[in-house]
């Protein structure tokens, strides 16, 4: 009489499959690096950009009859730092470094000139003139020149970005930048170069259809 006797198969120990799953990703970190260094592969397996924008849509037109005398380029390094409180910053917050750059237009509105603020002698050789005073136009960034540096997040937010995008994430240095910069315009002589472009341009203007002596001044607007 015979018996037979069937082998159970043994189960594979721990150690080994934490061995056998670093040799996998080792496996695939090195197919990897051999995609990015062998000419021609990496091309395989290389991602396409589609542009499918609808076409732009015009909404309005205004009429502009302001002159733009100067533009200043300005450029701010904005530090924004959001914690959370009774949290420290490495479960919950966010930190970010960010260059922005851009340029604000100093112009006189001549579309505020009336009949009353310009005055012609007879014979048409003398012209006096009043303006309103130069006035900021508001911050235009160059999205070509402005980048986040750097971006700290806590784990939380980490974990957050996750399952969620969130296309206002650069929104809150965006805005920060263009605060300063506009800050940083009020005092920086742009009305001043403004007037003075504008007041070199008119007197150009007119002397060259005659007028000999011009006269331009100021006033509020």
């Amino acid at each position: 009489m015979t018996t037979s006797i069937s082998r159970i198969p043994r189960r594979m120990p721990g150690w080994a499959k934490v061995l056998t799953a670093v040799v996998v990703v080792i496996a695939v970190l090195f197919a990897g690096l051999r995609l990015a260094v062998l000419p021609g592969l990496r091309d395989i397996f290389g991602t396409e950009t589609h542009d499918r924008s609808g076409p732009a849509l015009l909404k309005s037109i205004q009429d502009m009859s302001r002159y733009d005398a100067a533009s200043g380029n300005f450029q701010v390094v904005v530090d924004l730092e959001k914690d959370a409180k009774f949290l420290p910053q490495a479960i919950r917050g966010t930190r970010t470094l960010y260059v922005g750059a851009g340029t604000v237009e100093g112009y006189v509105d001549l579309g505020k000139l009336g009949k009353q603020d310009v005055t012609v002698n007879g014979d048409r050789t003398s012209a006096s003139i009043k303006l309103p005073h130069a006035t900021l136009g508001k911050p235009a960034l160059d999205p070509d020149h402005s980048y986040t540096v750097s971006k700290q997040r806590g784990l939380l937010d980490r974990l957050g970005d996750i399952f969620s995008d969130n296309p206002n994430s650069e929104q809150a240095v965006q805005k920060l930048a263009s605060k300063h910069i506009a800050e940083a315009a009020k005092t920086s002589g742009l009305t001043t170069r403004a007037e003075t472009n504008t007041t070199n341009m008119l007197k150009g203007l007119l002397g060259s259809l005659g007028f000999t002596t011009v006269t331009i001044s100021y006033a509020a607007s």
